[in-house]
This record gives structure tokens, C-alpha cells and sequence, in this order.
């Protein structure tokens, strides 16, 4: 199956290369799905085994290393999956081969970020879910085969409907027609009715030639010789540097941090789109189309040694396309920008950039309190804090600058309340600000929060969690004073509790210490400390070591958030 699959897409490479459309206008989807398919078989040439789950274990890993593109990678997150599903297995039936191919639809979803439907996936998802149904009647994996390359080609041929931009340049999706190679290959593999007399045992010789193309349907065949991508402009590449790399978790010096795969990702959505992420025991492997491909680098670095880094143009490689098919006749007709605003007669409503349906706007002092709420769905942070809030101003172009049907504002500051609300009101988008008075509420709001629930349910829920938690500050007094019964001197460290001072201490660990106390007398579960500025290590564990005794039952998390002015910030839950 493997093999002839392989070939299948080799000799229509090309044709699937002409196919690919915006906005992956890379032009290499035939090219990059060949190379990773070739990498899977290569590796199943040196590990050959009659154990079914051996031989796609060794299929699935060469698919990993080898995968180029988008679509390589998706095709390689396809049989991943399916892998899983038959690991252990010497051999399968229908319904054992149909609910491995839904595994590996399941697996490929959950490593692209922002799935699109009318590509690859769909055709994938379609023909799999036809697939389980069809085990459930007949036990026979070679007609299954056979229906799941007729169910493929029949949800390749609705792409255009799902995606409008195929239907106005008039393709199917090339990843898509890739997938329909390669089914048609397994399923004539199973059936014995390989063309030309090109068997499966043939292909097993590296120098075996191939046989006459295999015939392109019709409905997914572009006109001509002219390709998808000449009907756009350059211009219209946004993300324009194709990256692709592995992070090799064992090597790089140091033993690198904690790989938060979210994080990361949302890391990666700055400035990127066609965003996979695939972490595979000691090895990350990432796509990501980017404007900063420095910056992606550099986010890359600590979680290990970086290998295999391609980086391409793809504005350039645009123009070379564009170059060749000038010389040919084929000349650009419409922009990007044309075909998704819908000028261009007959093009349904644009759906490939729909806005996303939530962002969130956060404030925080410190780089790592802003580390936490980026992994943790907030979109944008701006820097405030008692000293430095932002303006009216810098919350109307924070929310300007996101892409989403409903965005919420979390200021983290009493001081700043005011100023976010007036910018929801100033702004013309749907905006509601929690009003979070402390980072700990910010945090907890934040975590809080569920996609999939309505906007007025989200900011319910927020606010609910954020009143939940009780906050703690320590910082120290900047002159003589005494306030509701606490006498504080110049230089002595404040602990406040909420609003109130209720401790003055000249030592940080005896501020700290009488604030946890007082923070406690009603009970509590979880103790968050988040360290900052000003915080020594030695302080932080002689902290750690007296809530453990004092309070046994508590459970203590410590997280470094670089806040200045504030060495400690507390939160119980």
C-alpha cells in the first residue's frame, strides 16, 4: 500500500504542484508531499517487517523526519496517528484499518492551530468517517480501500464550495488531490489491479521505473498550463518566509525548560500563520509561515538544539512563478485582495481570513507575568502597573490590532479600570472589560475563560473567578506614615492585602510571612507566589519552607514573574 501510494503521487507530483492556490502560495504542495512520502517509504525499505504495526510504526517515522510544507506535515500527522492505532497489531481488518484512519484524521486536527475546511483535512476527515461506517457492514479491507479513495475523490471534488478562493481561480485543493493519489494507489495496491502491470513488489526496487502518468480527473485538473497561483499577486503574501525546522530536546548545552505546546503556538501566531507543531518524545518538529523568522529562532533556542532549518521566500519564489508564466502567456489576473473582498465577479463572501471568534488584552508589569498570560489565550499584553498604566489610547489601538468578533480587556489595576473602559466605549468593536483589580484576579479570570461559550457566559464566569481570589503585594514604604492602625516606616516592607496594609515589617520575609498569614484566616487551597524584581532565591525558599510548615495542607506554586517595585506577589485560591 505504502509503496504504491508513494508512487501514485510521485508521477503527479507536478499536477498537484499546479493546483496549489493561496493562501499557501508556496507552489510546492505536489513537490513537498513527494518528499515526505518518499522519507516514509525509505525508512519502511530499511526496516522491513511482516508485523503490520512494526511496518507502519517505521512508515509514520520517516513520514515525521522527512516532512516538508504544510502539507507534508499534515500528510505526515495523517499516518501518525494511524500508526498509533495499529501499533502492536501483526495484522488488521476493515474495521481495525477504518479506525485507524479516523486516528489519524483526529491527530492531524489537533496539530494544525487553525484548521481550514476545503483542504487536505477535509478530504481526510470525510473519507475516514465514510470509512468507519463502511467496516461496520462488510469485513473486507481491500473494497473498504477502494471506498475510501471513491469517498476521497467525491469530498476533493467539493472543496471549491468550502473554500471559495478554488472555486474563483477554478482547482480542487491540491493537498487534497495529493491524498486521492496516494488512497488510489493503497486502494489499488489491495485490489491487484496496479496499471501497467506496476506492482507493489516491483516498486519494492529503488531502480524500478515508472510506469505512464496516472490520468487526472477531470474536475481537478487546471486549465491549461497556467497555475493557480499566476491569478495572484505577490503582494498579497503576508507571511512570507517558509519555515521549517526540528528542535532537538536532547542536544543544545543546557537542559533545556519545560516545551509548553500552547504557549508556543500562540507564541507563533504573532506574526505567523500555517502554524504545526508536532512534539515527538525528544523531537519538535515546526512548520510556521512568518515575517520574523529571526524572532521564531530565537523563541526556538531554549527548548533545545535547532536542525534542519530551511527558510524560503516564498514572495520570491511568487515572482519566479509569475517570470515563467509571463513567458508562456499565463498572466495574473486577479490579487488576493480582489478575490477575498469579493470584487471579482461571482466570488462568494471571503472565508479564509474570517476573524477569530474571542481576543483577549492584558495588562502586566514584568516579562514573565506577560509569559504566563500568553500561554494562557491572552493575545496582547501591555505593559502597566501602578506606575506606568496605559492610556485610553494604547487600549483603542491594542484592540484595533485583533482580528476577533469579541474581545475582552483584563487592566489588572484599579487604576487602570477607567481607562479600558472608556476605549470600549471609544472603540466600535464588541468589547468588555472584567474589571480586574490585581494580577492574581487577571490570572484567574483569564484561566477562567471558554472558548466555546457565548461572550455574555465567558464574562460572567470571569468575573466570578476573579472575585474568588484573594491578592497580596509586598513592596516597600516610601515614607513614614500610619494607616488603619499599622505603623509603617521609610524603607520597611508593606504587605497589602487587597487594599489594605496589613503588615510593616523591616524584613522582606517577615512582611511576606505576616501577609501570607493574614491572607489565610479564611482558608485556602492553592498559594501562587509569583517572584519579582528584587526577589533573592535564598528569600524565596526560606518563604517556601515556613508556608510548608505552617500550613501543610496548602498546596504552593512559585512562578517567576519579573514584576518591578513588587518583590512578591501573592494569590490564594
Amino acid at each position: 500500500m505504502a509503496l504504491l501510494g508513494a508512487d501514485y503521487l510521485q508521477r503527479n507530483a507536478e499536477r498537484v504542484n499546479a493546483l496549489n492556490v493561496f493562501p499557501v502560495p508556496d507552489g510546492d504542495t505536489g513537490t513537498n508531499m513527494n518528499l515526505t512520502m518518499s522519507s516514509g517509504v525509505r525508512e519502511l525499505r530499511s526496516k522491513p517487517s511482516a508485523h503490520l504495526g512494526k511496518a507502519a510504526e517505521a512508515l509514520s517515522k520517516g513520514l515525521l523526519m522527512g516532512a516538508r510544507g504544510n502539507s507534508g506535515v499534515i500528510l505526515s500527522q495523517l499516518f501518525r496517528g494511524f500508526s498509533k492505532s495499529l501499533a502492536g497489531l501483526e495484522e488488521a481488518g476493515a474495521a481495525q484499518v477504518a479506525a485507524a484512519l479516523q486516528h489519524g484524521v483526529d491527530l492531524a486536527y489537533k496539530a494544525v492551530v487553525k484548521p481550514v475546511e476545503g483542504t487536505i483535512l477535509t478530504v481526510a476527515k470525510e473519507a475516514a468517517k465514510h470509512a468507519v461506517q463502511y467496516a461496520r457492514r462488510k469485513n473486507d479491507v481491500a473494497e473498504l480501500m477502494r471506498e475510501v479513495h471513491r469517498k476521497a475523490e467525491e469530498a476533493l471534488q467539493r472543496t471549491p464550495d468550502l473554500l471559495p478562493v478554488l472555486k474563483q481561480v477554478g482547482v480542487v485543493d491540491s493537498g487534497g488531490q495529493g491524498l486521492v493519489f496516494i488512497y488510489e494507489g493503497f486502494a489499488n495496491s489491495l485490489s491487484g489491479s496496479e496499471s501497467d502491470g506496476y506492482s507493489a513488489s516491483h516498486a519494492l526496487s529503488s531502480e524500478a521505473a515508472p510506469p505512464e502518468e496516472v490520468a487526472v480527473p477531470a474536475a481537478g485538473r487546471p486549465q491549461e498550463t497556467v497555475s493557480a497561483q499566476s491569478r495572484l499577486s505577490t503582494e498579497a503574501i503576508e507571511f512570507l518566509y517558509d519555515m521549517e525546522f526540528f528542535i532537538n530536546r536532547k542536544l543544545g548545552g543546557a537542559k533545556p525548560v519545560f516545551f509548553n505546546e500552547s504557549a508556543y503556538k500562540k507564541a507563533l501566531e504573532k506574526d505567523g500563520d500555517s502554524i504545526l507543531v508536532i512534539a515527538e518524545e525528544d523531537v519538535i518538529k515546526v512548520h510556521v509561515h512568518s515575517r520574523k523568522p529571526g524572532d521564531v529562532l530565537n523563541l526556538s533556542l531554549p527548548y533545545g538544539e535547532l536542525n534542519d532549518i530551511r527558510i524560503l521566500n516564498m514572495r520570491e519564489q511568487h515572482r519566479e512563478l509569475l517570470g515563467h508564466e509571463a513567458e508562456a502567456g499565463g498572466p495574473a489576473d486577479y490579487s488576493a485582495a480582489e478575490l477575498l473582498a469579493g470584487s471579482v465577479p461571482a466570488t462568494p463572501p471571503g472565508q479564509v481570513f474570517e476573524r477569530a471568534p474571542f481576543g483577549i488584552i492584558a495588562v502586566a508589569m514584568g516579562e514573565g507575568i506577560a509569559d504566563i498570560f500568553l500561554g494562557n489565550d491572552v493575545d496582547t499584553v501591555l505593559s502597566g502597573g501602578q506606575t506606568m498604566n496605559p492610556s485610553t489610547e494604547d487600549f483603542v489601538k491594542a484592540i484595533e490590532s485583533l482580528s476577533a468578533e469579541h474581545i475582552y480587556i483584563l487592566p489588572n489595576n484599579g487604576n487602570i479600570i477607567l481607562a479600558a473602559e472608556q476605549a470600549a466605549e471609544l472603540s466600535e468593536r464588541s468589547v468588555t472589560v472584567i474589571p480586574t483589580r490585581t494580577v492574581p484576579q487577571g490570572l484567574a479570570a483569564v484561566l477562567a475563560f471558554k472558548e466555546e461559550e457565548s461572550a455574555e457566559r465567558n464574562a460572567a464566569w470571569m468575573k466570578s473567578a476573579a472575585e474568588q481570589v484573594v491578592s497580596g503585594q509586598v513592596t516597600k514604604a516610601v515614607r513614614d506614615t500610619s494607616i488603619e492602625g499599622v505603623t509603617i516606616r521609610e524603607g520597611d516592607f508593606i504587605g497589602i492585602k487587597e487594599k489594605t496594609i496589613v503588615v510593616s515589617e523591616p524584613s522582606l520575609t517577615g512582611a511576606c510571612k505576616g501577609l501570607i498569614g493574614s491572607m489565610l484566616e479564611e482558608g485556602g487551597d492553592l498559594l501562587t507566589v509569583l517572584t519579582g524584581e528584587g526577589a533573592d532565591s535564598a528569600e524565596t525558599a526560606e518563604i517556601c519552607e515556613w508556608v510548608a510548615e505552617q500550613y501543610p495542607e496548602l498546596e504552593l506554586e512559585v512562578q517567576k514573574g519579573g514584576q518591578p517595585l513588587y518583590p512578591y506577589i501573592f494569590a490564594l485560591e
